[in-house]
């Protein structure tokens, strides 16, 4: 029977999303299954900075858009951010021991088919269209979400 691991990640800041796609990297190198439901702030790591869209939107869609990091290098630390300081901080000191930045955990976690589910209810609230993200996320509601979570192994709540 193949072990699974289940993430929801709720939060959209830097060093939790790094928590989040380091053990899912990390399970899937153990074999594990990974599913990872992102909610609301969780949603901005799977936005494509590429193909982020104001067609269409409605003004507080634009304006939330507009005030959100448009990637994942961007986003703000849960601690010590002081608008934005302690990111570049943080940044650094992962520099100096060769560690890498979020943007390449992301893409690991991508290309190691860690399965991406995003919460229909809360795209819908924040506006996002399922093109602004990337390819391999399938847009679900709440009870996929539940349905994974209890044939998982492990679920974490990031």
């Amino acid at each position: 029977m193949e072990k699974r691991l289940n993430l929801l990640m709720f939060s959209g800041d830097y060093d939790k999303a790094m928590a989040g796609l380091i053990l899912a990297n990390s399970a899937r190198e153990m074999n594990v299954e990974v599913t990872m439901f992102f909610t609301f702030w969780g949603l901005l790591l799977l936005r494509d900075p590429e193909k982020i869209d104001m067609e269409d939107k409605s003004f507080y869609e634009k304006m939330f858009c507009a005030l959100t990091p448009k990637n994942v290098e961007q986003l703000p630390l849960s601690k010590m951010n002081y608008a934005g300081i302690g990111r570049r901080l943080m940044k650094e000191m992962l520099d100096e021991e060769d560690a890498p930045p979020l943007t390449a955990f992301l893409k690991g976690a991508r290309k190691n088919q860690v399965k991406f589910l995003a919460c229909k209810l809360s795209v819908e609230i924040l506006g996002f269209k399922q093109e602004e993200f990337y390819p391999e996320v399938e847009i679900v509601d709440a009870k996929v979400y539940l349905e994974d979570a209890w044939k998982s192994d492990i679920q974490l709540f990031i």
